[in-house]
């Protein structure tokens, strides 16, 4: 008998900086990657904008962290917040 057994892939979970949570439960994180430029060699910064979900809102911006990929909760909205890594010292308030 052989079993049918399918493995689910570990969620992707990435770190980057908060930089804004002015939304209810939602914060949005700037994450960066460094790809080579495939002629020059030289290392190109690029970021990404992903938002995710703050269940107690805990989050300010400047803070670094960590958040996972889950199932959408929204339109735009498919991350969750796993832990804070680094927080600031001060609130800013836009």
């Amino acid at each position: 008998m052989t079993m049918n057994v399918e493995q689910k892939t570990p969620a992707r979970v990435v770190v980057g900086k908060v930089i804004s949570n002015l939304m209810d439960k939602t914060i949005v994180v700037q994450v960066e990657r460094r790809v080579m430029h495939p002629l020059y060699g030289k290392y190109i910064r690029k970021f990404s904008k992903m938002y995710a979900h703050d269940a107690e809102n805990a989050c300010n911006i400047g803070d670094t962290v960590e958040i996972q990929m889950c199932r959408p909760i929204s339109k735009k909205k498919s991350w969750k917040l796993l832990q804070i890594l680094d927080r600031t010292d001060k609130e800013i308030v836009g």
